[in-house]
């Protein structure tokens, strides 16, 4: 079970193990909410006639370079940096950094 360190909840220090219980009660109506993640490797912009000559075996430039982190994404929004990983036949993504954005 998740704890509120876990779900980034370090505002409630103050309180004590029956009011941590509570919020973790109270947050897991939204456990079972799909959310979109995307990793993105990088981005390019051309114009539709270049994007209509591509073909097999074309190469698309995108604006990172070699060893450079990657944007990680939730529902739009970026939350993190990381690496591709190979996990045995897929790719995959480490996050390496947490993007902290104010809410306002």
């Amino acid at each position: 079970m998740a704890t509120k360190d876990d779900m980034g909840l370090n505002d409630f220090e103050g309180m004590d193990r029956g009011d941590d219980a509570m919020v973790v009660k109270d947050l897991e109506s939204v456990y079972d909410i799909p959310v979109q993640i995307s990793a993105v490797l990088g981005k390019t912009s051309m114009q539709v006639s270049s994007l209509l000559k591509l073909g097999r075996g074309a190469v698309v430039e995108l604006d990172r370079k070699v060893g450079e982190a990657i944007d990680i994404y939730v529902n739009n929004r970026l939350v993190a940096r990381g690496e591709v990983v190979v996990v045995e036949d897929r790719l995959g993504v480490t996050m390496t950094e947490i993007i902290k954005t104010d809410r306002s």
